[in-house]
């Protein structure tokens, strides 16, 4: 029982720090930037109303919907965007048009993320470096190089992995909670009466008086909760419990007290507007502060920055990008990975943004609307999983979805407003990333109707080659084949050049399926062929590393042995040559071609022993 409760105090700790780290500095700017905006007029009243404003933005889309109703949808115990998407895709997989439109919409919103992972980590470090304009003036020249410096130093660690100094996260985060907790605090004692701006009735009068206003000020207040679709992703890593735990004993308290000491230093000091956060700080904790906020941006961003390692993975997994070069950071825990292609892009995308944007206040405009549209599709996925996949009643689902579709769909449209000041960069990010996807998608199958087309059975293929077969020598062969029961290009090109067939063959198709995960007694599907060959599929998760050497070691006691010294891999090579006037648009199949040439080598990507592999090359034209 002991042992129970520090594990979850453990996980609770680590919580705090890897989901959490992104919402939780959104106190360095969001209240800044709803008055920064121009558009309330700075009085008591409005003080109140958007105080009561951001804390019930907290609890409805926060603690309501995320924390109490989306991680409930787990699959397979694994959350997020990718893992909800295969979620509701199977839930109306006999729908094969609705499936394909929620697909979109998913793989659409996966693209957001990137669009978010731009912006966050780059308004993240800069609000706190930003800090220093405050300790002097004559820092301001600093800020943008020393936010740069920052950065660099945090992508260039990456290929090291954070195992070591991941551990630190949980602690030096909820050193920031108390931090901001204390500080909030400190201020509410002075004016205890902003507390009163907990009661919804302040928000609902503003909102009430001030229609207009209240709409266009939405697009500053969603940066309350940025982060905040971390929570539902890292479930995997978690679990439901200590997220739970850490929001609601940990971070939302702190938040809540940092907001509403802000808002008391503003009754106090109508000039601290400018950036309250920092103004709450004595003069003497002002550095020290700005180094802890350092701190927990960076270890937010390298949250976002490990997910989008993560979801690219996955995404890679389901079939909607080329394979890329995974490196594993860690022997123990397999999720610990880092992708050179993924990280530097990122790197380039947020120095890109930040020497763009230039401050915080010019970068919260850019934020937002690649957010606010992932919350909407995920509530739109959430009512899809709960009618079709948990077959709940029709009213039922609607409730249950329908106040948050309409609070997500305000927040988008208010954001939408933004478009022109800033929200355009990263929508243009997200919708590179789409096209990529989409057109790499439709391109496998392309490439793949192409081959079917053009396979021969392999059962009718043995039977006619052991008619008269060619010379046996020693050894297993493991052809490894796009479609199950073709022969693959690779046998075809053995035979042809070679004139041998070894005395063990293996026919060997990976499988990737739309659950998170697929344990070892489901991993195999043997199927023999008479002569020594075997037909194998191979079943992965989009969360499983793919590993063919040591899912063949499971073939042990069903008549087929692989001995690893003696075993050779063969693959096909294919080079895809684009052609006018059939399946894609002329720059799709130049595009697809070239993806195609630089994807990372298969041998890579399944973990073939780089001495045992023969690639053989062909040309198809899609």
């Amino acid at each position: 029982m002991q042992h129970t409760k520090s594990s979850a105090a453990a996980l609770t700790l680590a919580a705090i720090g890897v989901v959490y780290g992104d919402i939780g500095t959104s106190v360095l700017y969001a209240l800044k930037e709803v008055f920064a905006s121009g558009h309330v007029p700075f009085t008591q009243a409005n003080i109140y109303g958007v105080l009561s404003i951001l804390f019930w933005t907290l609890t409805v889309i926060v603690s309501i919907k995320y924390v109490v109703l989306v991680l409930r949808a787990d699959n397979n115990g694994e959350g997020g965007l990718v893992a909800m998407l295969a979620l509701a895709s199977q839930a109306v997989k006999d729908k094969p048009r609705l499936r394909s439109a929620l697909l979109a919409m998913g793989i659409f919103g996966t693209s957001l993320f990137y669009g978010d992972g731009v912006i966050t980590p780059a308004i993240s470090v800069l609000s706190a470096v930003e800090g220093l304009e405050v300790v002097s003036e004559g820092f301001n020249q600093f800020v943008l190089p020393l936010t740069l410096f920052v950065l660099f130093c945090l992508f260039v660690v990456q290929k090291r992995g954070t195992g070591g100094i991941g551990r630190f996260f949980g602690p030096i985060t909820l050193a920031w909670m108390l931090c901001i907790a204390a500080l909030g605090i400190l201020h509410i004692v002075g004016h205890p009466e902003i507390l009163w701006a907990l009661s919804p009735h302040h928000a609902l009068g503003f909102i009430f008086h001030n229609p207009g206003t209240s709409f266009i000020i939405l697009g500053a207040v969603v940066l309350c909760v940025t982060g905040a679709e971390a929570l539902y992703a890292d479930l995997g890593h978690f679990g439901k419990k200590p997220i739970r735990m850490a929001w609601f004993a940990v971070v939302m308290p702190s938040l809540t007290l940092n907001y509403f000491g802000q808002g008391a230093l503003l009754l106090a000091n109508p000039e601290a507007v400018k950036n309250p956060f920092y103004m709450m700080a004595p003069d003497w904790a002002l550095l020290p502060l700005v180094v802890l906020a350092t701190m927990a941006t960076v270890i937010a961003s390298q949250a976002l920055i490990t997910g989008a390692f993560s979801v690219t993975k996955q995404v890679i997994q389901l079939g909607y990008l080329p394979r890329l070069n995974v490196q594993h950071t860690s022997v123990r825990d397999t999720g610990q990975i880092y992708i050179p292609f993924v990280n530097w892009g990122l790197f380039v995308a947020i120095v890109l943004a930040v020497v763009m944007f230039r401050s915080s206040s010019n970068l919260a405009a850019a934020y937002g609307i690649a957010v606010t549209l992932d919350m909407l599709i995920t509530t739109v996925l959430t009512f899809f999983v709960l009618r079709y996949g948990w077959h709940y009643p029709l009213a039922l689902c609607v409730a249950a979805t329908g106040c948050f579709f309409v609070v997500d769909l305000a927040f988008f449209s208010s954001n939408l407003l933004k478009l022109f000041q800033g929200g355009w960069f990263p929508l243009l990010i997200g919708g590179a990333v789409f096209t990529l996807m989409m057109t790499w998608k439709r391109g496998r199958y392309l490439l793949n109707d192409k081959l079917r087309s053009d396979a021969i059975d392999l059962t009718s293929f043995l039977e006619a080659v052991f008619v008269n077969p060619p010379t046996r020598v020693e050894g297993t062969a493991v052809f490894l084949s796009a479609e199950y029961g073709a022969v693959p290009n690779a046998l075809l090109h053995n035979l042809k050049h070679n004139k041998v067939l070894h005395s063990q063959n293996l026919f060997v198709t990976v499988r990737n399926h739309e659950v998170p995960w697929i344990g070892l007694d489901g991993r195999l599907q043997v199927e023999p062929l008479g002569h020594d060959c075997w037909q194998v599929s191979i079943n992965y998760g989009f969360k499983n590393d793919p590993d063919v050497p040591r899912a063949l070691q499971l073939l042990r006691g069903r008549g087929c042995e692989v001995e690893p010294m003696t075993t050779s891999y063969f693959l096909s090579r294919d080079t895809v040559i684009p052609s006018f006037g059939s399946g894609m648009a002329p720059w799709r199949e130049k595009l697809f071609a070239q993806m195609h040439r630089n994807a990372s080598a298969a041998a890579d990507f399944l973990h073939l022993p780089n001495n045992a592999v023969v690639e053989l090359g062909s040309k198809i034209e899609i």
